[in-house]
This record gives structure tokens, C-alpha cells and sequence, in this order.
């Protein structure tokens, strides 16, 4: 599929892929003058995913509100963390754009309960450096799907089962049958399009049956996200998988060639930068168990880790 990409030279030359948030070398013909920015490019030249080390972040979740019209117990958010206003909204967007991150995630609460979440997207990807994408319920996104195609490069579609009867049951009634609606408006589009699963014990057994929807509804590929003990998420007990058991289960699962297939661990979850709706940098811990805020985000030079004391 031909689709929008973010690069930077860094380590030789990296490739940040804002449908599955995964970093990559960039393909062999380019590594001679390594470019910067946004660039379209055929994610069959994609190579294994590799990890990065640098001081800014390569990608990062930015969730402008903590509005939302589901309840689901296992969230992230923190819904008592202040929302800000629009002017601000645009105000943190542009120092996103303009900060060197390769890919920016416009996540919630549910975002598209933003009437300008579209001028939101053009312009963190204004600046021709970051790729944008959006984490969404769903359940408004057959009728906005439209509004998103210049504004995004991927979108992603929360799920939590492979069947209405799972997925209603964590969100709300009704809930499959709008995402599922939402996720065929996308592809129809032209939108690139990713599933995202949280691993709970209660669904674990619907992850096979995940990669079939996401291949009956059109959508490249599945994300299963370890559970995180954070926001909500941390009132729910003795549903969390361990990595271990998590990449036993996604490793024995049989996928189509050129599907684009994800997990991402606790462990892989640490360190993660997240902007709230407060404005303010927040990073999780190293082993993706807690989450605390930082900084208010002024400027760029506030995405980089805080200096390390002199003993």
C-alpha cells in the first residue's frame, strides 16, 4: 500500500510508521542522502521493526481531551486531569509540528468529539516533518471519516473483542456495530487503517478472530496492546497477561503476507511520552506500570527527558 511515512537521518536514517507507531531503517535506496519529513513511499519496502534511542521522542500520544462518549473500565486517561481550550489546542499542536517528533497520535478521551480535530491534524503534520494519526471508539467515525483523509495518515480503531457480544460488553451497547461501520467509511476513503486490541484475559481468546476482521473489514493490520495499570486501568484487577504469555499468544497467530501485525508489551510501553489534555508532558516509568506528569509543554525543548541529577 502506498502511504505517508515520517523520516529523519538520525542513526543512519529512521522510518516512523503512524499506522502501527513502529520505527524502521529506511528502505536501501535511500540511505545514501537520507531524507527528512513526511514521504510516500510503499510499505512493502518496509524492513523488521527496530527499536531507536534518542533524547526526542520519535513518536508520541497527545490526548487533547478526556471527553468521552464510552466508558470503559480499563482506560488510560485520567479524566480528572483539566482540559484546556481550543486556543491552546492549536497553541500545543504547532509545537508539536515544529519539534522534531516523527509521529504524533491524536488520542483521548475520544477525539472525535473535537469538531476541530481535523485542523488539529493538519497542522501538527503542517510543518512537513511529523506524520499524524488518530486512536478512536469508532462510534463517530462512518460519519466523520470523510473530514480525516487530508488531515491524517492513519487511523486507528479501538476494539475490544472480535465479536459485538465481547466488544459491547467492555464498551457499551451498539459499540461493534458503529466501529465496524466506521472502520469500512475509512477504507472506503482511502484512509490506512489499523485495529488496536487490549489483551485482557477476558478477550484473549478472540485475537485469532481479530486478524479475520480486521481482514474482512479492509484494514491493514491489528495492534494488541498490553494492558496498562494506569488512569482507569488501574481499578481493574485480574485481567493483565504478562508479556510473556502475551507474546506467546501473538506469536502462534497465522496472518495474511503484508499484514501489518503488533504487539506492544508492558515493557514496550516504558518510557513512552503522553501529552494530556492538561498541556503538560507526562511519561510513563520504565516498566509502563505508572504514568507521571512532568512539564507544561512550552516549547520543544520540553519533550526531552529531564536531566539526570549529579550524585
Amino acid at each position: 500500500m502506498i502511504r505517508v511515512f515520517a523520516a529523519s537521518p538520525d542513526l543512519g536514517g529512521i522510518l516512523h510508521d503512524p499506522a502501527t507507531g513502529l520505527n524502521h531503517h529506511l528502505p536501501l535506496r535511500l540511505t545514501s542522502q537520507p531524507p527528512t519529513g513526511r514521504l510516500v513511499l510503499d510499505d512493502g519496502e518496509l524492513g523488521p521493526p527496530i527499536s531507536v534511542s534518542r533524547a526526542m521522542p520519535v513518536s508520541l500520544c497527545w490526548s487533547p481531551l478526556v471527553r468521552c462518549n464510552l466508558a470503559c473500565a480499563h482506560c488510560l486517561d485520567d479524566t480528572s486531569v483539566h482540559e484546556t481550550d481550543q486556543l491552546e489546542r492549536h497553541r500545543v499542536a504547532g509545537v508539536l509540528a515544529g519539534s522534531g517528533v516523527l509521529g504524533v497520535d491524536i488520542s483521548g478521551g475520544e477525539p472525535l468529539l473535537l469538531r476541530e480535530l481535523p485542523d488539529l491534524g493538519r497542522r501538527v503534520a503542517g510543518g512537513g516533518r511529523t506524520a499524524a494519526s488518530v486512536t478512536t471508539n469508532g462510534w463517530h467515525l462512518e460519519r466523520r471519516a470523510s473530514e480525516l483523509v487530508d488531515a491524517f495518515d492513519a487511523v486507528r480503531v479501538s476494539f475490544d473483542g472480535a465479536t459485538g457480544e465481547t466488544h459491547d460488553y467492555h464498551r457499551s451497547a451498539g459499540s461493534f456495530r458503529r466501529a465496524t461501520a466506521g472502520v469500512r467509511a475509512a477504507v472506503a476513503a482511502g484512509l490506512p487503517v489499523q485495529l488496536q486490541m487490549v489483551l485482557m484475559r477476558s478477550n484473549r481468546a478472540e485475537a485469532a478472530a481479530m486478524v479475520d476482521l480486521a481482514v474482512r473489514l479492509g484494514a491493514g493490520g491489528v495492534t494488541f496492546l498490553q494492558m496498562l495499570p494506569i488512569g482507569a486501568g488501574a481499578t481493574v484487577t485480574g485481567q493483565m497477561l504478562t508479556d510473556d504469555e502475551a507474546t506467546e499468544l501473538v506469536g502462534a497467530l497465522a496472518v495474511p503476507a503484508g499484514f501489518r501485525l503488533r504487539l506492544r508489551t508492558r515493557a514496550g510501553a516504558g518510557g513512552f511520552t503522553v501529552i494530556r489534555a492538561d498541556a503538560r508532558v507526562w511519561r510513563n516509568d520504565p516498566h509502563g506500570t505508572q504514568i507521571a506528569g512532568t512539564k507544561p509543554l512550552t516549547e520543544a525543548a520540553d519533550l526531552l527527558p529531564e536531566p539526570v541529577a549529579a550524585a
